[in-house]
């Protein structure tokens, strides 16, 4: 085993903003890191997880125990760095025995700079989460004043507000041209998932990859056959350089989103998005697609959520009054009027009724709030890139 595999003797802890402090032994490297502290459900995929750059600024914790069983290698990565600000497991491993594993888990997050926290209570942590909300909080392996650490929490900007989407995107445009490719698709860059663009390419696309300050005039200019928004970091509610975008677009080219590109389309329609108490951040969330009536099993990783209008919030909070779960009210009840024309709520949350995905009626655009691309997690939404490839057709 490396020197680096998480054992006792290396003193660690998590502090909370509330107070709360959870104590363990370190791994990784040493150091004080801050940001928000978040837990994802996942049972696999823990390269995929803390290398998506939707985690920028956050702290990630594994509610499954045993994290770095198998070992990382060069593919499985979502970008070229990890951006989750910390890692915070039950159990973390440094086995590299896996056919596929290059490097063990604790030298590979090692290398990159990353502290982590072991040997704490998972499950009561991501209880606390789950009552009180996400917060502000600090992982810490090493010699440090808590009250110190108690102050510089306080002073760690909240997520709400931030514009995260411009620390990830790429500084310049490229392209990507792959074997089955007959369509040119503009990507705006959010903070891009590389499973995302594999997708489009396996759908028949080729991408061009843009700036998220990227104009619509400059995008037009490009002949491309479509447009889609990318996952990304943070709040969509200071991205008003990319809603005035979307705005110029629809009605001129297809769009597809997913999660904050979902956010975004939606700001561009004239709805509202907020912040969820804790998020969604795992790979068995059921979503209902109201149109068909199957229920996909999805990966979902969001802080923010769409607010759909009162009228159809109340419609919402009906169809789920009384009930030990939530029933999806019939899609005649979910219609939209936009500023792009009518639309639909296409797809709900069965875990808490919020909105998962929107279909505009009278202009060619749609987005989802989970990823069908998964990485980690199910497949049951892969159609969705084939049909925006029809939907550019």
């Amino acid at each position: 085993m490396s020197s680096r595999q998480a054992t006792p003797g290396f003193p660690a802890a998590v502090v909370l903003e509330d107070g709360a402090v959870y104590r363990g032994h370190g791994f990784g490297v040493p150091g004080a890191v801050f940001g928000e502290v978040v837990f994802n459900t996942a049972m696999t995929g823990y390269q995929e997880v803390v290398t998506d750059p939707s985690y920028h600024g956050q702290m990630v914790t594994f509610t499954y125990p045993l994290i770095g069983n198998y070992g990382v290698n060069r593919i499985s990565s979502e970008s070229g760095e990890v951006h989750s600000r910390a890692v915070i497991t039950r159990e973390a491993h440094n086995l590299d025995r896996n056919c596929t594993a290059e490097q063990g888990w604790v030298d590979w997050l090692a290398e990159r700079g990353i502290t982590g926290v072991s040997g704490i209570d998972t499950r009561a942590l991501t209880r606390r989460i789950r009552s009180r909300g996400a917060m502000r909080a600090c992982a810490y392996w090493g010699d440090f004043d808590e009250k110190d650490i108690a102050a510089r929490i306080r002073e760690t900007p909240s997520m709400a507000g931030r514009d995260l989407a411009a620390e990830v995107t790429c500084d310049e445009r490229y392209d990507l041209e792959f074997l089955r490719g007959k369509k040119r698709v503009a990507v705006l860059d959010f903070g891009v998932k590389r499973s995302i663009i594999k997708n489009l390419g396996a759908a028949g696309c080729n991408v061009s990859i843009l700036p998220a300050h990227t104009h619509a005039n400059e995008i037009l200019a490009l002949g491309t056959d479509g447009v889609f928004l990318s996952n990304g970091p943070g709040d969509p509610a200071p991205l008003d350089y990319a809603v005035n975008t979307v705005r110029r677009l629809l009605g001129q080219l297809p769009v597809f989103g997913i999660c904050l590109g979902h956010q975004i389309l939606c700001l561009a329609l004239g709805l509202e998005t907020y912040k969820l108490k804790f998020g969604h951040r795992g790979a068995n969330h059921p979503v209902k697609d109201l149109e068909s009536g199957k229920v996909e099993i999805t990966s979902q990783n969001h802080g923010f959520a769409v607010a759909p209008p009162a009228a159809v919030s109340e419609r919402l909070e009906r169809a789920s009054s009384g009930k030990t779960f939530f029933e999806a009210p019939p899609p005649e009840d979910l219609m939209l009027d936009t500023d792009s024309g009518t639309a639909t709520i296409s797809h709900l949350n069965l875990y808490d009724g919020t909105v998962e995905g929107i279909r505009c009626r009278e202009v060619p655009a749609f987005s989802v709030q989970y990823h069908p691309e998964a990485s980690p997690g199910p497949h049951d939404s892969h159609y969705l890139f084939d049909e925006f490839a029809r939907l550019m057709s």
